[in-house]
């Protein structure tokens, strides 16, 4: 490996390590692994979570996402499944970072500059709507294969068509629906130049899938496939996983994709000569197919009700069409400037500035500046686009200042927009009563004791709680969200909920809880003629059976 090649590998870590810790940061036990790691803990000792529908109806059959982290727990003597969680997410987010640099060289731009496109990609963004992220913060599947799916692109951007089938089938093993559009365009590619090898590579890894597939260990519920959503299920999807109905988004986010399209094809033609074709064929499949799936959905899940859509949710496929117009604008812009078109280079950069500091880019493109938040954001915006055009203008004339401006232009973004900004990509969580509670149950409480946070509403603590005390939770709010992989799962939750949840509580109602199977009830105040057998400053513990 050359002096330079180990200089921007080291410049790529540093910049993950910055994305990881800071901006956009990472989550955990903060919304989906609140639901994966009870599937875990169950899979490590069956006797946990007895009578808990969460842990008990795993969804993880078509991932080795529950594979590697059992082996992984297992090979380094791991305590918890916390840090085999978040040593994969950083790894496969090293891989993104690094498909970010491969796709700027495919663009001709020099090592610096594609450093810069890394750097830019690495802000990450929401895709508010479907309800996901380029870069997501919690260590799960769809997390993983996003970034082995960008680092395919850049490989097979720069035609190193074997290697992008690798980190395509790694991918693929870890959540097969979203790689659709990545193997759209690669299966195209492949056919064009008549090139089989790295087809049959990534079928090697569809196979092994399909084997894990038929390995799955503890129970599961299979997932219906080919059936229609009735009218009952619908009413629980729509309630539980809105994101999944088109419908239902708003028409902002509606203009918000419309407008990264038109900016993304624009930008994909004016720039299109300066890549190699590879580079051109996917962000152009990307942007079309991005755009195209929230028709998809509409069609398939909203017209057709196929069981199949809200498990597979294609309008999540969204992400693609953002992350190929932040790819875009970077590229664009940096090319641009490095020609001495210093200005023409900050408009094209000042969309990929724009997604990481607002949900929807024209907020920030065309602000209400009577908002003083606004208006910090708009001239976060300009500034981070104007000196990355700088940069990038002072590389293209080899001046001295180039490493500085690099510097500057790659790191202040990371360090201003959560701070100056006040850009918070998620909520701060007050995890000491939740944790103190969590080990008291864990420590005081037989495996079979099973909890119900009653007047919770919709709060992720319980969830939290479930994940933290290794105890079943009767129903909580997160654990709905598998009604849209799970049908028996959606009656069964549906059930619980109304019975428990929806009836104001009051004491009169203990023993009909009780004969349910709750153990014990967890309040957020005192119940009056009962006493506590455990509290904080927040909980109130009664054993009801």
């Amino acid at each position: 490996m050359t002096r330079e090649r180990v200089a921007y590998a080291v410049a790529l870590a540093a910049l993950v390590l910055l994305g990881f810790y800071w901006m956009p940061g990472r989550t955990f036990l903060q919304s989906d692994t609140q639901i994966y790691i009870p599937i875990l803990e169950r899979f490590r000792d069956p006797s946990l979570y007895p009578g808990d529908p969460v842990a008990m109806r795993p969804h993880v059959t078509y991932s080795i996402y529950d594979e590697m982290a059992l082996l992984l727990r297992k090979v380094t003597g791991a305590s918890s499944f916390e840090p085999v969680l978040l040593g994969q997410q950083l790894a496969t987010r090293l891989c993104g970072y690094l498909g970010a640099f491969l796709i700027g060289r495919a663009f001709g731009l020099a090592g610096p500059l594609a450093l810069l496109v890394a750097a830019i990609y690495g802000l990450g963004a929401t895709i508010t709507g479907p309800a996901v992220l380029t870069l997501e913060y919690e260590p799960v599947p769809r997390g993983y294969a996003i970034c082995l799916l960008l680092l395919a692109t850049g490989l097979g951007a720069n035609g190193r068509l074997m290697g992008a089938a690798v980190a395509a089938g790694v991918a693929f093993l870890y959540h097969p629906p979203t790689t659709l559009p990545f193997l759209l365009v690669f299966g195209w590619l492949l056919a064009r130049r008549r090139e089989w090898r790295p087809a049959v590579v990534f079928a090697a890894f569809a196979g092994a899938a399909f084997l894990l597939s038929r390995m799955q260990i503890g129970e599961s519920e299979p997932q219906a496939l080919f059936e229609r959503v009735g009218p009952e299920l619908e009413k629980l999807q729509r309630l539980r996983g809105a994101y999944n109905w088109v419908s239902m988004w708003g028409a902002q986010w509606l203009r918000h994709y419309e407008f990264l399209f038109l900016f993304a094809m624009a930008a994909w033609w004016r720039w299109r000569g300066e890549a190699s074709r590879e580079a051109q064929a996917f962000l152009f499949g990307f942007v079309a197919y991005g755009l195209a799936s929230i028709g998809l959905s509409l069609a398939l899940l909203e017209g057709a009700r196929w069981s199949l859509m809200p498990a597979f949710q294609p309008a999540r496929a969204t992400a693609f069409l953002v992350t190929a117009a932040c790819l875009l604008s970077a590229c664009g812009g940096l090319l641009a400037a490095s020609r001495g078109h210093w200005c023409r280079g900050a408009l094209w950069l000042s969309v990929g500035y724009a997604l990481p500091i607002s949900y929807e880019a024209l907020q920030v493109l065309l602000p209400d500046l009577r908002s003083a938040l606004v208006a910090k954001r708009f001239v976060l915006m300009i500034g981070f686009s104007f000196l990355a055009a700088g940069a990038a203008w002072l590389v293209g004339r080899r001046s001295v200042l180039r490493f500085p401006a690099l510097l500057a232009a790659a790191v202040l973004p990371f360090l201003l927009i959560p701070t100056w900004g006040e850009v918070k990509n998620y909520p701060q969580l007050e995890w000491e009563t939740v944790d103190s509670l969590a080990a008291w149950a864990r420590e005081s409480t037989p495996k079979e004791a099973t909890f119900l946070f009653a007047d919770s509403g919709k709060d992720p603590y319980p969830s939290i709680f479930r994940a933290k005390s290794l105890r079943p939770v009767y129903v909580d709010w997160k654990g709905g969200g598998q009604v849209n992989l799970l049908r028996n799962f959606a009656d069964e939750w549906w059930r619980r909920w109304q019975f428990a949840m929806e009836p104001p509580f009051g004491p009169e109602r203990v023993p009909e809880l009780a004969q349910a199977g709750i153990t014990h009830l967890v309040l957020r105040k005192e119940m009056a003629g009962q006493e506590a057998v455990w509290r904080n400053g927040t909980y109130w513990v009664y054993r009801i059976r």
